[in-house]
């Protein structure tokens, strides 16, 4: 079985699809991991992630070791990811990794193209969103946990920014699949979200 959850930064879609994976017995990816690497990698090589040649490059000798980073996150790789992804070599590097993952046994992938470019013919597909507001408060709150000072406005224009760059690049831009369910936690806390999108899905699946 193959599950696509998509949608923008900070909607809560990562929290939800590790939960659903644990809940089925599936396993999980977090596809945003995928390009976070790629661009540490061009970074740590002292090169541009907006360089097309390094980027892809970064991307064709991408481990699952990089994955296990402990520096994927912060505003350097959120912007850093969020260049490489747009690039269509790195994508289409990455593509076959995300297949063969999600065939071996099945899986939960979240990302922002899953269930129109990576699997299209996901068994399930969930498009989960929230306002800018409410991801703003969540990412700002994740960013305070780890002891990073960062303005609930900055986070804002961040979050506003990244979206916009998902939906206009060229290569698979952020949009839900045809056939997805759009599910809002605008209104949701973590326990909810999971129940109605778990009970949708066991729905989806009879």
């Amino acid at each position: 079985m193959i599950i696509a959850i998509d949608g923008p930064a900070a909607a809560g879609k990562g929290t939800l699809a590790r939960r659903i994976a644990a809940a089925l017995g599936l396993p999980y990816l977090d596809t945003g991991l995928l390009y976070r690497a790629v661009g540490r990698l061009v970074l740590d090589a002292g090169e541009d992630p907006a360089d097309h040649e390094a980027a892809i490059r970064a991307a064709r000798t991408l481990s699952e070791t990089e994955l296990l980073r402990n520096d994927l996150r912060g505003p350097d790789a959120d912007k850093a990811a969020s260049q490489v992804a747009g690039i269509p070599g790195v994508r289409a590097a990455l593509l076959d990794y995300q297949r063969h993952y999600g065939g071996l046994h099945g899986a939960v992938l979240d990302g922002r193209d899953i269930g129109t470019i990576v699997f299209p013919h996901a068994d399930v597909k969930l498009f989960v969103t929230a306002t800018v507001e409410a991801r703003a408060r969540r990412r700002h709150a994740e960013l305070a946990q780890r002891g990073e000072t960062v303005t609930l406005d900055a986070v804002k224009a961040d979050l506003e920014a990244r979206d916009e760059a998902d939906r206009n690049r060229a290569a698979a831009p952020l949009r839900p699949a045809e056939n997805a369910a759009i599910f809002d936690t605008t209104d949701m806390d973590a326990d909810t979200a999971f129940e109605k999108a778990f009970a949708l899905i066991r729905e989806k699946m009879k």
